[in-house]
């Protein structure tokens, strides 16, 4: 999947989940992440969050800090 598309789809996460407190904000986007999104997903965002494949568009900081919670492998589920 294009890099792009993967920050649009999780930006579009983060402005659902904004309007609750950032706690639970963030440990929505990352269930979200890890209940929807296959690991192959996961892993390609962490590519982009880690800055080792630059995205034209920007990361939501509320996806940032739930990516920090994602296990580096991209497989959280279990």
């Amino acid at each position: 999947m294009q890099d792009e598309e993967i920050v649009r789809m999780a930006n579009q996460i983060a402005q659902f989940f904004a309007v609750y407190p950032e706690d639970d904000a963030v440990e929505g986007i990352r269930e979200h992440l890890v209940k929807f999104w296959p690991p192959s997903m996961r892993k390609d965002l962490l590519v982009v969050v880690n800055g080792l494949l630059p995205s034209a568009v920007p990361l939501h900081p509320l996806v940032i800090k739930a990516a920090a919670q994602l296990r580096p492998t991209g497989r959280d589920d279990g």
